[in-house]
C-alpha cells in the first residue's frame, strides 16, 4: 500500500510540471507531506529561482537569425536528417549528463535485442548492487531483490521510470558488471563519434570521470531513432507500471506537446535539469538537448523557445526529386555509349527560411562497363549562399554491359585516335 501511494503522487507530480528530481517516487511522496507552515511563500520561491537561475548564454553557432540564448551551461538543436547542428552554444564542453546516460545504456539493450544477442523475454536477475533500498537518493524501478525481470520490462524500466535498479542490472546481464558494461559504452560511443564522452557506469550517478556533451548526446539521440525504430516508442510513453508501482515518465514537454516523442530527462546536485528532446512537425524532426538548467521547468520552457525558434526558423527543401534524371555519363566499353544518372531515394534539406538553393552535378569521370543499375557514378552537391548545404549521391538508371571483342576493340581504337 505504501509503494501504490508513491506512485500516484509521482505522476501527478510529472502531470502539473511540479520540479520532479531524479529520485525515488518515494522522494516525492515525502516532500509532498510537509507541513504548510514550512512552505515559503510563493515571492520567495520565485526569489530563489531568480537566484538560482543561470545568466542567459546565447547561441556561439547558429544558421538562421535570431537563435535564442538560453540559462543553461550548454545547449544545442540538430536536424536529424543531416545531423546538422542548427545553433549551439558549449556544444562540445564535457559536463556530467546524469540519467542522459541511459540513452546509452537502452541504446546498447535495443541493438542487442535487434542482433539476437538479447530476446525480449530473456529473463535478468536483480542483486543486491543492483537493487534499489526504496531511498530517496536514486530513481528506481523497484525491482524486488533476487527476482526476475524480462529485457523488455527491463528497457521500459531505463526508459521510462529511468530505474537505476534496471540499468544496473541489464549491465551485471551483458556484462557481468557496471565496469564491464561502461567499456561497451565507451566503445559503442567511439563508434558513433561521441569524441568529448566517457562513461564509468550506466545510470549516470555522479563520478569525476563520467562525462559527455551537447553535441555527443545529439549524436547519440539520433543513433537511438535511426538505429532502433521497433523500440523508439518506448520513449514516449508517458508512464509504466511495474511490481505494483506506476510511475510517470519525467519528460514534462509528452504531456504538453504531441509533436514530441521522446528521449530523457536527467538530473543531479552537479549535473542540474538536463533534457535531450525529439520533436517532428511534417516532415522535420529537430533534437535538441539542454544540460545543467536550473529547474525541471526551465528545462521545460528551454527547450520549447528552442524548439518553437527552430521549426519557425527552417524549412524543407527538395533540390531534385526521386528518380528524375539529373544527368547523361559518358560510357566506355559498353554496349550502350551513356547511361542516366539520378536520385534513387527522396533527398530532402533543411535550410533557413527562403533561402535559394543552387546544384551542381559531378560525375564520376572515365566510367566504363559494366555498370549496374543503382551503382552510383557520381554525386549532386546543393548549395546555399555559396556555401555548402548537402550532397547525395547518384546512381546509374539502367544496366550497361559491356561490349563485346569486336566492338570493345574498335572503341579502343577511337579512345586511343581521339575519333
Amino acid at each position: 500500500m505504501h509503494t501504490q501511494t508513491f506512485s500516484i503522487l509521482s505522476v501527478a507530480l510529472v502531470i502539473s510540471l511540479g520540479a520532479l528530481t531524479p529520485g525515488s517516487a518515494a522522494f516525492a511522496a515525502k516532500h509532498t507531506k510537509a507541513k504548510p507552515a514550512a512552505s515559503k511563500p510563493a515571492a520567495a520561491k520565485k526569489s530563489a529561482a531568480a537566484t538560482d537561475a543561470l545568466p542567459a548564454l546565447p547561441a556561439q553557432v547558429a544558421l538562421a537569425p535570431n537563435a535564442p540564448a538560453l540559462q543553461s551551461k550548454a545547449w544545442l538543436l540538430m536536424d536529424f536528417d543531416s545531423g546538422e547542428v542548427l545553433a549551439s552554444a558549449n556544444a562540445d564542453e564535457a559536463l556530467p549528463p546524469a540519467s542522459l546516460t541511459k540513452m546509452m545504456t537502452s541504446y546498447i539493450v535495443e541493438q542487442a535485442l535487434r542482433s539476437g544477442k538479447l530476446k525480449p523475454t530473456d529473463l535478468v536477475t536483480i542483486s543486491e548492487n543492483a537493487w534499489c533500498r526504496g531511498t530517496s537518493a536514486e530513481s528506481c524501478m523497484y525491482l524486488p531483490l533476487g527476482s526476475q525481470a524480462t529485457v523488455i520490462d527491463i528497457l521500459r524500466g531505463i526508459i521510462i521510470q529511468s530505474g537505476n535498479d534496471a540499468s544496473k542490472a541489464i549491465a551485471e546481464h551483458m556484462a557481468s558488471s557496471e565496469a564491464g558494461f561502461a567499456k561497451l559504452m565507451n566503445a559503442e560511443a567511439q563508434r558513433l563519434g561521441m569524441t568529448h564522452t566517457h562513461f564509468v557506469n550506466p545510470t549516470g550517478l555522479p563520478d569525476p570521470a563520467h562525462k559527455s556533451s551537447a553535441r555527443d548526446l545529439a549524436i547519440l539521440a539520433r543513433a537511438i531513432i535511426k538505429d532502433g525504430a521497433e523500440y523508439y516508442a518506448l520513449y514516449a510513453e508517458r508512464d509504466f507500471k511495474y511490481n505494483g508501482i506506476k510511475q510517470g515518465n519525467r519528460n514534462a514537454l509528452l504531456y504538453t506537446d504531441p509533436t514530441v516523442d521522446g528521449l530523457k530527462t536527467g538530473h543531479t546536485a552537479e549535473a542540474g535539469y538536463c533534457l535531450v528532446t525529439s520533436s517532428k512537425r511534417n516532415d522535420m524532426r529537430l533534437i535538441s538537448v539542454i544540460l545543467n538548467t536550473h529547474s525541471a521547468k526551465a528545462r521545460a520552457d528551454q527547450t520549447r523557445t528552442l524548439l518553437g525558434w527552430g521549426f519557425g526558423s527552417f524549412e524543407k527543401v527538395t533540390p531534385i526529386a526521386a528518380n528524375a534524371v539529373v544527368a547523361t555519363a559518358k560510357v566506355n566499353f559498353g554496349k550502350a555509349d551513356t547511361v542516366a544518372a539520378g536520385l534513387s531515394t527522396p533527398w530532402m534539406l533543411t535550410v533557413p527560411r527562403g533561402t535559394p538553393v543552387q546544384t551542381a552535378v559531378e560525375l564520376k569521370p572515365g566510367l566504363e562497363a559494366p555498370i549496374a543499375k543503382g551503382a552510383v557514378i557520381g554525386k549532386v552537391v546543393a548549395a546555399s549562399n555559396g556555401k555548402p548545404v548537402g550532397e547525395a549521391p547518384l546512381e546509374a538508371q539502367a544496366d550497361v554491359e559491356r561490349s563485346g571483342w569486336l566492338l570493345r576493340g574498335w572503341q579502343h581504337f577511337v579512345k586511343l585516335f581521339g575519333k
